[in-house]
């Protein structure tokens, strides 16, 4: 497998810009290139800021979903490349899977690689995994494997098929109902850098076929794991899968329950617990 290795970020905007016009004409087997970042210092203000959006306490530690704002242009950037199979513009997140190996300090000089792999047939068409690490020093700080789906298209011939389950408990009891604002996504967008228009506005959905803007996923997800502050163990492994999407603003119940030294937990609508909207589980690793 070759590794190209990037100077600089990619900007998120211009690699959204090139997936709307590219969308068409691909097809074929996974890329095999990796890319990669090294020596990527950590802004301390962008840090602070995401933290304040998703619930984190302010701190000098890495929550365990931020490394994934750190990869994540690099996942689009391997995405958006021409010997990418599938279209961006559709792709939906249904999977993320995060291991925390040990707390990451801020100040850490740190290498990013991500790649693609398992691309499989499932019953609603295919999916496909974007997976990362986040290393210093040679080793291995985080992982992250996430899971998306692309309706009615098809793996190549011979492909595993593959669905999408997380399995919690009974999760009988509500922690907190939240309020999730209009402008949620908006202010997520401003800290992770993720701008897809299906979570900046009515309007913005609306063109993509969604009756208003949504949460992002990766928000609900870190939202959740913030409620769970203190109680999380320093080495863990974090699955979720995303369900129904959480449109804004609306009220949503967060449930818990302790079980084998971590938390199974769940995200769902007020007033109606048959639209899920994530539901997962924390393990020590």
């Amino acid at each position: 497998m070759v590794t190209t290795e990037l100077s600089a970020s990619p900007r998120i905007p211009t690699l959204l810009a090139r997936a709307a016009l590219t969308a068409r004409g691909r097809g074929g087997p996974l890329p095999t290139t990796r890319l990669s970042q090294t020596d990527v210092q950590v802004d301390r203000t962008k840090l602070a800021a995401y933290k304040r959006v998703c619930g984190f306490p302010v701190t000098d530690v890495l929550p365990p979903t931020y490394p994934h704002v750190l990869t994540f242009p690099l996942q689009l950037a391997l995405m958006t490349d021409r010997s990418f199979p599938l279209a961006l513009p559709g792709l939906v997140h249904v999977r993320n899977r995060i291991e925390v190996v040990r707390p990451i300090a801020a100040g850490e000089p740190l290498d990013l690689r991500v790649w693609a792999e398992h691309y499989v047939t499932h019953r609603k068409g295919a999916t496909v995994d974007l997976c990362a690490t986040v290393s210093s020093a040679g080793e291995d700080l985080w992982r992250g494997r996430s899971t998306y789906l692309a309706r009615g298209a098809k793996a190549p011939d011979g492909a595993q098929d593959s669905d999408i389950i997380v399995s919690a408990g009974a999760l009988p009891r509500t922690t907190a109902t939240w309020r999730i604002a209009a402008n949620a996504g908006r202010r997520y967008a401003n800290v992770s850098g993720d701008v897809n228009p299906i979570h900046l506005s009515a309007l913005t959905a609306k063109a993509f076929g969604f009756t208003r803007a949504i949460a992002h996923g990766m928000w609900v997800k870190a939202r959740a794991l913030a409620a769970l502050t203190g109680r999380l163990p320093e080495s863990l492994l974090v699955d979720v899968a995303f369900d129904k999407p959480l449109y804004l603003p609306s009220n949503v119940d967060y449930s818990t329950a302790p079980k084998q030294g971590g938390w199974d937990f769940a995200v769902r609508n007020t007033g109606n617990e048959d639209i899920q909207h994530l539901i997962g589980t924390v393990r020590p690793a």
